[in-house]
């Protein structure tokens, strides 16, 4: 059987995360969602996505597929109801197509969201989906604890150090960790240190945590769970209930919390996220889909930053601050609510990050964790460009 992760209206909630990358693409919890699928079902899984993203996000379609929700997580259950699905079945829970089996000419007439060419099944049991962009540091505590089960069942962690603290006997850890004088409190929730990490003396971790391989955690960096840090990222300062999705860096101290950075970000030496406003109302962030403010219907709500982007040291998010792709923040002052892509200036002036420059600063990043910058990724960010001209 092939299987394909596809992208229904979920996407466009998800904005500017899914602008880079298919929903699937997301990590939550310790994996992304397409590792967690690959991992339940032991198969390689193609994408049906935006046009612009499918040459680095192909689609492969052969005479039987399995289409399955790109935004909903896998569970033992979930994937043997998937699996009896007949041929023009679909797995529906409320008005969400969890999963569809077709054939070729299903697929290419498939667009994620109509149900009456389908014999539908009713999914009854309880679902883990992500339906807005808060739902991944609201959900990651769940995430993780599945994810842990997940790649640890049957395994032993690897020993550490007499010098370190551990509470509690949720704690796993790969192999090449570096790691002395660390206290560590699994009894809130699991601990998942992937291979390689190196975590500095003085460091306070709370779960549910997980960091990924060859990430970094800085000197007496304090962390409380549900907190995520992808691969390849350096970590430092306070964080609270926030995902990094990799090959990012917040090494220096400032605080930030219940927030959501992209990858192949940088945040500046003391820069402070708020998450709670001064009256306690509820945050509003904004939102692509309606291009405009809507409310989270959340009390704490912090940054939201695309990849590609970065703000200088001392930089001030205000609460719900949402940044788009490819955008270079610096000034004194709180910088808008809401920073378009490729945006290059602060609170005084904003004015339309020059392409070609910021293609020139992306090599640079990449080059220097020895990773190409290729042909498909500029063609994306080429297309972003343009679709977000507009908002400048």
């Amino acid at each position: 059987m092939n299987y394909v992760l596809f992208d229904d209206k979920t996407r466009e909630n998800l904005l500017p995360l899914t602008f880079t990358r298919p929903t699937a693409e997301l990590r939550f919890g310790i994996l992304s969602i397409r590792e967690k699928w690959g991992k339940h079902l032991n198969k390689k899984l193609s994408y049906l996505t935006e046009d612009y993203l499918g040459e680095k996000y192909s689609t492969q379609i052969e005479s039987e597929n399995i289409l399955i929700n790109g935004s909903v997580c896998p569970s033992p259950e979930l994937v043997s109801a998937i699996s009896n699905l007949d041929p023009d079945e679909a797995l529906i829970a409320g008005p969400t197509i969890i999963a569809c089996h077709l054939d070729k000419d299903g697929v290419r007439a498939f667009d994620g969201q109509n149900t009456t060419n389908f014999q539908s099944v009713e999914y009854k049991s309880e679902v883990l989906k992500i339906d807005q962009l808060w739902d991944l540091f609201q959900k990651n505590g769940d995430a993780i604890e599945q994810d842990f089960e997940l790649i640890t069942n049957g395994r032993n962690s690897a020993s550490i150090s007499d010098t370190n603290k551990v509470l509690g006997e949720n704690l796993f850890v790969e192999e090449g960790v570096s790691m002395e004088h660390v206290i560590i409190n699994s009894t809130m929730g699991p601990v998942y240190i992937g291979a390689n990490v190196e975590i500095m003396e003085g460091s306070m971790i709370r779960g549910p945590f997980a960091i990924c391989n060859d990430s970094t955690i800085k000197l007496g960096t304090k962390i409380y769970g549900p907190t995520t840090i992808g691969p390849h990222s350096k970590v430092g300062g306070e964080i609270s209930n926030s995902i990094i999705m990799g090959y990012s860096n917040k090494a220096h101290d400032g605080f930030m919390g219940n927030s959501l950075v992209g990858e192949w970000c940088n945040i500046g030496a003391g820069t402070n996220t708020s998450n709670l406003k001064n009256n306690y109302s509820e945050v509003k962030i904004w939102s692509y889909s309606s291009n405009s403010f809507e409310s989270t219907g959340l009390q704490f709500c912090g940054l939201i930053m695309g990849d590609h982007s970065k703000c200088s040291i001392n930089t001030m998010f205000n609460t719900g601050t949402v940044v788009g792709v490819n955008a270079n923040i610096f000034g004194t002052g709180f910088p808008p609510k809401q920073i378009p892509s490729f945006s290059w200036g602060g609170p005084d002036e904003m004015e339309t990050f020059d392409f070609d420059k910021a293609v020139e600063l992306v090599k640079l990043v990449m080059k220097r964790r020895n990773i190409e910058f290729g042909a498909s990724e500029e063609k994306i960010l080429r297309e972003i460009y343009n679709r977000t001209l507009t908002n400048h």
